[in-house]
């Protein structure tokens, strides 16, 4: 790979740490407050893909990229991913049917269609069923009163092409918004100038044992994916204190090619219901009463549809399905100068997959119909006392999974989270904040269940539970051109479900998990700022796994910084020159796939300009330099392209050149 050089550009952003409340990272509004992130106005800027964990990953220092194609990407929070995080659309929970992590909740959603993303670390929710590590809530556009509307045009390197369109409108009583679009991409290359498929040859080229992974000659050149999704909205005052909201969300994705994988998607397709009717001033004990509901579910089929495995053998395929729904009743009130919020939260969740060689199924199910049923209930109290703002939170969860395998038994869990945050403020300017908290969540189906292709179990059906018994504490402090906020945190993982490789089984190992982070920007004038996010994690199981000697827990990102200097030449241009560095792995579970990855440093560069009114165009840049780097370990649980026990890091791309063009009406 070619060099670069995290460690001296991390050494440069951290120099520049001076900072202000309200920042914009890439010219998106990133909101910090005490304990969340708040990203606002995506749709609007974050115009270079619908892949929102990509997006994310440049915007939160926090958040790790784990690159698996195209689009459709996963992410890691503080050093958690799957279900150890909880990820909210509109309120509503959706799953992926991929037991590889294909189709991760996030990539159900786009850029497009997204109006702020909350960011909360840590176990302070308890509102939610299994937020253990952290809870990203995705809201999308609401609709506006006033009709308007958007015509978007987008193209990029490596033939990408994205078209969409969104109207809004109504009265004060019935408001409503629509929109779609579909794009499609070549297969991005590297700094290499390799493609997708060329990443696999070179595997295979080291790796003869890769060879049947290797994409057939007629498919060597197909397109990465194409997707195709709608939003609707409506929103309806039905009185002067009723409101009743109803969402839609469809995406259509086909020929995702996954490099890495042994398996390509050729489709995914969800949807995602969501109903809300809200209620407000019924008097003393109820200023407001929620009632929501959401039903998602995802169709998922993969298989060696492109690979060359399919010349030789036949075409095989695991093909998965995925639904769950639920709802939520939630009232507040006031009570002892503070403010009270109760109720109930429930779902169900079905995950099933089959196998099948040339469409026939062979009667061994990946998962055979994994049922989670959970009911909670849940209570949170604010109130302030002189200068100390003050929270907590309270959840009883019951929670039952079931499979229709009769090889295996159920499983009942039941927890009680719950958590205490504080902030204090010294001044106006300044202000300490400290938290503890206990959250849980339950094994999914894979982890309790799943079968390979031969029959052999890497599901373990005796399970416990994972528990989060964690400690935060920050500082925050505002000065005239800017601000400057750190946070540290540690936790302690009970019973963590880790995959382990020698046994290819699940278990449960003590662990704990902790870091730091700084955020902040400095304004040197009217025009010119500069921004910086760094964060550091580190992980360690307290005993090895059965038959292992390494305790470095997986998917621990190290230092990772994100940097900024923006100028807004008028209110008609502006640029941003960002970087993101990270340095290279030197802890990492190796005896269960990890390996040592370099570090890396990119540079993007966007140019926004109004051109006319109404009429806006966005040039950019990403990896400017055309480096050649991979951010995204490999880690045993996923099932990926692998030769002689290896299995193959995928590159991120190379120089990327992007253009937006925008009609507002």
């Amino acid at each position: 790979m070619k060099k670069s050089a995290p460690i001296i550009a991390l050494s440069i952003v951290a120099g520049t740490m001076l900072f202000a409340e309200d920042i914009r990272l890439e010219d998106v509004e990133v909101e910090e407050q005490i304990n969340m992130t708040i990203v606002k106005d995506v749709a609007g800027e974050e115009v270079r893909s619908a892949d929102l964990a990509d997006a994310l990953s440049k915007l939160d220092p926090d958040v790790q990229l784990i690159r698996r194609s195209g689009i459709a990407n996963d992410i890691i929070l503080r050093g958690l991913r799957k279900d150890n995080l909880n990820i909210l659309i509109d309120g509503g929970k959706i799953y992926g049917g991929c037991p590889n992590r294909m189709d991760p909740p996030i990539s159900h959603v786009l850029t497009n269609n997204v109006e702020r993303i909350v960011v909360k670390e840590g176990p302070y929710d308890v509102e939610n069923f299994g937020t253990l590590g952290g809870l990203i809530e995705v809201d999308t556009l609401t609709p506006k009163e006033k009709f308007q509307g958007e015509l978007t045009l987008n193209i990029g390197s490596w033939d990408y092409r994205k078209v969409g369109f969104r109207l809004s409108g109504g009265s004060d009583r019935v408001k409503f918004i629509f929109g779609a679009s579909t794009e499609s991409s070549g297969q991005y290359r590297d700094g290499d100038g390799k493609s997708l498929a060329e990443q696999v040859d070179a595997f295979a080229d080291r790796y003869p044992s890769a060879n049947g992974q290797r994409y057939a000659p007629m498919y060597h050149d197909m397109k990465a994916y194409k997707k195709d999704t709608a939003m609707a909205k409506t929103f309806v005052d039905i009185a002067d204190n009723q409101e009743l909201k109803l969402s839609y969300t469809a995406n259509r994705s086909n020929n995702i090619l996954y490099p890495n994988s042994k398996m390509d998607a050729q489709r995914d397709a969800s949807d995602l219901l969501n109903i809300k009717y809200s209620v407000t001033d019924l008097g003393d004990l109820s200023k407001r009463l929620d009632f929501e509901f959401y039903n998602s579910w995802v169709d998922h089929p993969m298989g060696t549809y492109f690979r060359n495995a399919a010349m030789m053998m036949g075409v095989f395929e695991n093909i998965m399905f995925s639904r769950i729904y639920g709802g939520k009743i939630k009232n507040g009130m006031e009570l002892g100068g503070g403010t009270l919020s109760y109720g109930f939260d429930g779902s169900k969740r079905r995950w099933e997959g089959h196998y099948a060689s040339n469409g026939v199924p062979t009667g061994v199910s990946s998962i055979n119909n994994a049922v989670t049923e959970n009911a909670a209930l849940f209570a949170e109290y604010r109130r302030s006392y002189g200068e100390i703002d003050m929270e907590a939170g309270l959840r009883y969860d019951s929670t039952s999974v079931n499979s229709d395998d009769p090889a295996v038994s159920g499983n009942d869990y039941y927890a009680l989270s719950g958590y205490l945050f504080g902030t204090y403020n010294i001044d106006e300017s300044s202000r300490f904040f400290a938290g503890i908290g206990k959250s849980s969540r339950v094994p999914d189906g894979k982890e309790l269940y799943f079968q390979m292709k031969t029959g052999m179990y890497a599901g373990n059906p005796n399970l416990d539970q994972t528990t989060n018994y964690e400690a935060d504490i920050g500082y925050e402090k505002e000065f005239e051109e800017g601000s400057l906020k750190g946070k540290a945190f540690y936790s302690r993982l009970k019973n963590f479900i880790a995959y382990n490789l020698t046994t290819g089984k699940y278990e449960n190992v003590d662990a704990k998990l902790y870091g730091v982070s700084i955020e902040g920007t400095y304004a040197f004038n009217d025009y010119l700022y500069a921004e910086l996010g760094a964060a550091y994690q580190r992980g360690k199981k307290d005993n090895p796994l059965t038959g292992q000697s390494d305790t470095d827990l997986p998917n621990v990102l190290p230092l990772k910084a994100n940097a900024a200097i923006n100028y807004d030449f008028d209110d008609t241009l502006t640029a941003a020159l960002s970087a993101v560095a990270a340095k290279g792995w030197s802890d990492y579970d190796a005896d269960n796939g990890e390996q040592k990855i370099s570090g890396y440093t990119i540079f993007n560069l966007k140019i926004k300009k109004e051109i006319k009114k109404s009429v806006y165009a966005t040039l950019g840049v990403d990896n400017i330099l055309d480096r050649t780097y991979a951010s995204t370990n490999t880690y045993a649980d996923m099932i990926l392209t692998s030769g002689g026990g290896v299995p193959m890091l995928l590159n991120e791309p190379g120089r990327y050149y992007y253009c937006n063009l925008t009609y507002r009406f």
